[in-house]
């Protein structure tokens, strides 16, 4: 009887081993099918369908705050978006961050993006830097890096503020190719600099341009004043990159402008990702509107361009 007892109870503990050792594989086998799958859907620029979280979307980055090539500065930056889970990174201005460049700095600065896009397509997208001041070349740029490259928006900063008709010919060409523009705005409490544009310049422009996609960076810098004056422009979206993440700045951006004019950016390497990030993280917001903020507004806005040029957002 003692003998059948101890064969009985290795027979149960050989079929409860073999039981778990069963469990262990075929849960294994399935989260390594869920790695593969959001892998996947990474890779496609896609949402993983089990998971209602959107990829993020930082739309406002620059190659700098790190050392080196092109190549080598995007793989180290793209190291620390990955410790912030942000997905999709918009690069522009190049290493020369000079405020009025002429055309061969500005071509060397593209070059510069075009680089670090190759390191990472499908990750890494880019915005054509341009100057005002020189329309043509301007125009003939954009061409090169948007209309027959895979550059997807432009970029303009401080050589000329932006409400002056010189920007009309660059707009206009960049609305025919479905390319939205960021621009620097900023509200200095010391005074702007000669050729740095205002959130009011920038609605200036966007009211002669209503078929055209304007991106307020910084949204002024000084945000009450900023999101004010883009309020009654609809065709231009509130970007929250560079300033201090100060409490309320996401949720009165989605209480005046509403949740789909409102986009992030960090504006990094000059800022901190986990700082930027959290203006719209830790805002009283429903997920729905962080959702929006965090990459779906982006997707949105790049879709038209990007599905003309055969890329996946």
């Amino acid at each position: 009887m003692n003998r059948a007892r101890q064969v009985n109870a290795m027979s149960f503990d050989r079929t409860r081993i073999s039981r778990r050792s069963m469990l262990r594989h075929t849960a294994g086998v399935a989260a390594a099918a869920a790695l593969a799958g959001r892998q996947s859907a990474s890779a496609s620029g896609q949402e993983d369908e089990r998971s209602s979280k959107p990829l993020i979307w930082d739309v406002h980055a620059h190659l700098s705050g790190v050392a080196g090539t092109p190549e080598e500065r995007i793989k180290k930056l793209l190291e620390y978006a990955d410790r912030v889970g942000v997905d999709r990174v918009v690069f522009h201005l190049g290493f020369s961050r000079l405020t009025d460049p002429p055309p061969d700095q500005l071509r060397r600065d593209n070059d510069e993006v075009l680089r670090a896009m190759a390191v990472a397509p499908g990750r890494v997208f880019g915005f054509v830097y341009l100057n005002p001041n020189y329309v043509d070349e301007s125009i003939r740029e954009f061409d090169r890096c948007v209309t027959d490259g895979p550059m997807v928006g432009v970029k303009l900063w401080v050589a000329a503020r932006c409400h002056e008709s010189r920007l009309d010919p660059i707009v206009q060409h960049a609305t025919r190719a479905k390319a939205p523009i960021l621009q620097h705005t900023w509200l200095k409490t010391v005074g702007n600099m000669p050729g740095e544009s205002t959130p009011a310049d920038m609605a200036q422009l966007a009211a002669r341009h209503p078929q055209a996609t304007f991106i307020a960076a910084h949204v002024g810098g000084n945000w009450e004043h900023g999101i004010r004056a883009i309020r009654a422009t609809g065709n231009v979206v509130a970007e929250l990159s560079g300033s201090d993440p100060t409490a309320g700045m996401a949720e009165m951006a989605v209480r005046e402008l509403g949740a789909d004019r409102v986009v992030y950016g960090s504006d990094y390497g000059g800022r901190s990702l986990a700082s930027q990030l959290a203006k719209v993280t830790g805002a009283d917001l429903s997920d729905e509107a962080k959702h929006l903020i965090l990459g779906l507004n982006v997707r949105r806005i790049l879709g038209p361009i990007c599905r003309d040029k055969g890329i996946g957002v």
